[in-house]
């Protein structure tokens, strides 16, 4: 297991700043209050955030739940590699209290808080840990619509 105040420290080796785009949702909780705590911890974890959606509240998604989501967008300007900026969402998830249940639905269960990385420039990534461009954005509505926003916000 790699330690997170090490993986805080490690940079892709040029000094050029990466755009990366991540989708959060919460059902658990403050959820306002969690999607809030999740954009300051990747501020200081990943990188300057430098557009934000509104959060919208959605229904579940591949699964059933009394609790409904609170969804957003971020984008990020990052000098961390994609594979880096997965080990720090998920040490940012795990640290929120985030509690993976990989036996129902697919994965899919309430939670705490859950960040995707949607975008990474224009990478395109396959790999058994990191798809990129995250392969199910464009059937959910949930990511779709504050990514558009924030899209919008460039143009």
């Amino acid at each position: 297991m790699t330690n997170t105040s090490q993986q805080q420290t490690e940079t892709t080796s040029d000094d050029h700043l990466h755009e990366v785009y991540l989708a959060l949702g919460s059902n658990l909780g403050n959820r306002q209050e969690m999607l809030d705590e999740a954009v300051r911890q990747i501020g200081r974890r990943i990188g300057k955030v430098i557009r934000r959606s509104s959060w919208i509240e959605t229904e579940p998604w591949g699964f059933e739940s009394s609790n409904r989501f609170l969804n957003g967008a971020v984008c990020c300007h990052t000098n961390h590699t994609p594979h880096e900026v997965l080990l720090l969402t998920q040490a940012i998830e795990r640290d929120m209290g985030r509690k993976r249940k990989t036996d129902s639905h697919h994965g899919y269960s309430d939670r705490t808080i859950d960040i995707d990385i949607l975008l990474y420039d224009d990478l395109q990534i396959d790999s058994a840990e990191l798809v990129i461009p995250h392969p199910l954005m464009e059937e959910r509505d949930f990511v779709m619509i504050p990514l558009h926003e924030i899209l919008r916000k460039v143009m």
